[in-house]
């Protein structure tokens, strides 16, 4: 049922006449038109993990069809710069959702991320490419987090982590449909054809977000004016500098594994002898992976807190792709492929619910453009040093090594999260 307005659930109208809607602290409604604004999110999000791995479908062809003269190092300088655009994007757009709402920068990134993502399909040249890659990302990275603090305010508290962790199997499911898109749609119309998704985010769900998202003005800022300190500021000195930098680090080592392999899987594993449509197929079983983790640790997250469930996928994720290593069968790479998947994309899912469970509401969208725009160094750096481990002629087991590293250290991280007790005990950083 949609909002009506009472004491229990107040609503306000923006300038724009678009209606407000917070749920307080405490309500267990969950309201129809809060759950359509939850999918429409969840639409977006899906654009985010199909571009992760478009990139890797086309790469290939891109090095070998386009006569672009692009080799594997400059093919990983290429590919960071949609990871660089997401980490602009992720810093400003959360500080913008906070200080000018929360829909009206989502909608904002995603008219950006896909008119720019559609004209890459014309680009005549790689620096050309890469700009409207850069571009692109810095809309794609934006939404995240602003769709992020956009459910959070929207759901019942006792739903807000496992609704945070479950709307990011958006990204698995996304890349998913880039992999199967790509076996059909590479060999038949060619790889400019990956891009031309991006008219259905146009067509579909751009509109969508204009029927059903809301703004939402977090209690105590009527009229979108913020009463409590806000900003980059406030994240950085007590009492939440040390947690801050810890979920950024964290992230960092998290997205440096998850983009790498979602960037060079495909590559890699022809590397290893495998044709195009087997490789796409465990890009497929890697983003399968992501899917049932986010479900998995949803649930997990929730009976045994986020931060203890996000150490364990992420020690997961670093003791599969380190029996890749060891050259199993292909029935075990496929296995570990999932196992990574559940145990890289769970562990940055719990990450978010975490950042979206221990911020007050007006500082949720800024902390968690923090969080993942410093995560996006190591999205940008992941491409880069992958091509130029393969350059080095170290080999395709480098990348997973390094892959399983940064994996492992995201665990130690997220414990001293636990060790050193660093949450914020305020009573109101779980609530609107």
């Amino acid at each position: 049922m949609n909002h009506t307005p009472s004491a229990a659930a107040p609503q306000h109208r923006t300038t724009d006449s678009v209606p407000t809607a917070v749920l307080p602290a405490g309500s267990a409604v969950f309201p129809k038109r809060s759950f359509m604004a939850v999918l429409v999110c969840w639409l977006l999000v899906v654009f985010d993990g199909y571009d992760l791995i478009v990139y890797g479908t086309v790469q290939s062809s891109l090095i070998n069809d386009t006569g672009w003269g692009l080799t594997k190092a400059t093919a990983g300088t290429v590919g960071s710069m949609a990871f660089l655009g997401m980490m602009i994007g992720a810093v400003f757009a959360g500080r913008m959702s906070d200080s000018w709402g929360r829909r009206r920068t989502i909608l904002g990134c995603a008219v950006v991320f896909s008119a720019f993502t559609i004209l890459c399909a014309v680009a005549p040249n790689a620096p050309v490419f890469g700009g409207l890659r850069l571009l692109a990302g810095i809309g794609l990275g934006g939404l995240v987090p602003s769709a992020n603090a956009l459910v959070a305010e929207l759901v019942p508290d006792k739903w807000r982590s496992t609704i945070a962790t479950l709307m990011m199997s958006g990204v698995p499911i996304g890349g998913s449909l880039a992999a199967l898109a790509g076996i059909p749609l590479i060999p038949a119309f060619g790889w400019p054809s990956m891009f031309l998704v991006a008219v259905l985010a146009l067509l579909v769900v751009i509109p969508l977000g204009l029927r059903f998202l809301p703004e939402t003005l977090p209690s105590g800022q009527p009229g979108g004016k913020a009463t409590a300190s806000s900003g980059f500021g406030s994240l950085l000195r007590p009492p939440y500098l040390g947690l801050s930098v810890l979920y950024a680090l964290a992230t960092l080592v998290t997205l440096f594994a998850w983009y790498g392999l979602g960037t060079w899987l495909p590559n890699l594993m022809q590397l290893a002898g495998y044709n195009l449509g087997s490789a796409l197929t465990f890009a497929l079983a890697l983003n399968l992976g992501a899917v049932a983790g986010s479900v998995v640790t949803a649930w997990a997250g929730t009976r045994f807190g986020p931060v203890p469930t996000a150490i364990a996928a992420a020690a997961v994720a670093a003791a599969a792709l380190v029996v890749l290593v060891t050259g199993p069968p292909v029935a075990v790479v496929y296995l570990m492929l999932v196992l990574a998947g559940v145990g890289t994309h769970g562990t940055q899912c719990l990450i978010i619910a975490a950042v979206a469970g221990n911020y007050p509401a007006h500082l949720r969208g800024t902390a968690l453009g923090w969080a993942l725009g410093v995560g996006r160094i190591g999205a940008v750096a992941a491409p880069q040093v992958g091509g130029l481990l393969l350059a080095a002629g170290l080999g395709v087991h480098s990348n997973f090594l390094a892959f399983a590293g940064a994996a492992a250290a995201a665990a130690i991280l997220l414990g001293f999260i636990i060790t050193k007790n660093t949450t914020p005990k305020t009573a109101g950083a779980t609530h609107d």
